[in-house]
């Protein structure tokens, strides 16, 4: 072998050992990132620690959450979907502080009839006050494989992307009087639990417990993001550099959310003069993308 030959293949070498360590730095494993929260051994980690599954019975539903709470960052998760007749269920993954005043930004998976297509719920909540609903068909068959569900919080927004296109976006208008979350930490929750009393078509359709348990599946989360609490480090060097800290959108992601927002959005409170009597919130008037 040449030199020049002996070199290339020994940069090829270091560059996939490299790209190897990234790979697995960030990967994680759900045993290091979270703590099972309720349902006992309805909640299965799996596979040495790569994949959580959570289950529902007639009796108890489950969850999670992270080891650590966060202010600002990108939080992403695969997970797959109740299959079937998932009627009356709801599968989460969203990020919540604590107290009376909490603050909480929601992804909400809302079952369906077999053949009949999940919802997608999305809300922001600050100081405990949400009614920022936005909701969603997917494009895709959430249950037959693991799709990237992704927030990104940082001091100017909040979006919300499926498989890296953007579906939502939430601006900071705080300076118009509109509370944004921006001062609490919170953690990362996911849970899979019984709402039917109103998850499927308002409640008319309920849970068949002759199909229990459910089961939900989550793998690949991955939290970049400033860590807080004692003795915390950002999870990434250099956190407030990341791209996370002052992302929007670019030209191609204002086209993919106008094509979601005109062909797959099914409800947005910003459009429901009913609900809003006396006008709409002023978050509505100030942006066109919510």
């Amino acid at each position: 072998m040449g030199q020049s030959s002996y070199s290339n293949a020994k940069a090829c070498v270091v560059a996939l050992t490299i790209s190897y360590l990234i790979l697995a730095a960030s990967s994680g494993s759900f045993y290091d990132d979270v703590d099972i929260t309720f349902g006992g051994e309805r909640a299965k980690i799996l596979n040495g620690g790569q994949d959580l599954s959570l289950s529902l019975d007639q009796y108890s539903g489950s969850g999670f959450q992270s080891k650590h709470e966060y202010l600002f960052g990108r939080f992403d998760m695969q997970l797959k979907l109740v299959p079937g007749n998932s009627a009356g269920t709801v599968t989460t993954f969203y990020l919540s502080s604590q107290g009376a005043g909490h603050d909480e930004i929601d992804f909400e998976f809302l079952g369906n009839s077999t053949g009949n297509p999940y919802t997608i719920h999305t809300n922001v909540y600050t100081q405990a006050k949400g009614n920022k609903e936005q909701q969603f068909h997917l494009w895709f068959d959430p249950t037959a494989a693991f799709h990237t569900y992704t927030i990104v919080w940082n001091t100017q927004r909040i979006i919300f992307l499926i498989d890296n296109i953007p579906v939502r976006v939430f601006n900071n208008h705080d300076a118009s009087g509109v509370p944004f979350p921006k001062s609490q930490p919170m953690r990362v929750y996911a849970s899979l639990w019984n709402a039917d009393d109103w998850a499927t078509q308002g409640g008319r359709v309920k849970a068949d417990w002759t199909k229990a348990p459910f089961t939900a599946s989550y793998r690949k989360f991955n939290a970049n993001a400033k860590r807080v609490g004692p003795n915390s480090k950002s999870t990434s060097s250099e956190s407030d550099n990341q791209a996370w800290s002052t992302q929007g959108l670019d030209a191609a992601g204002r086209n993919r959310i106008r094509w979601v927002q005109n062909k797959h959005m099914i409800y947005n409170y910003c459009n429901d003069r009913k609900r809003f009597p006396n006008g709409l919130p002023t978050e509505c008037k100030n942006s066109r993308f919510l």
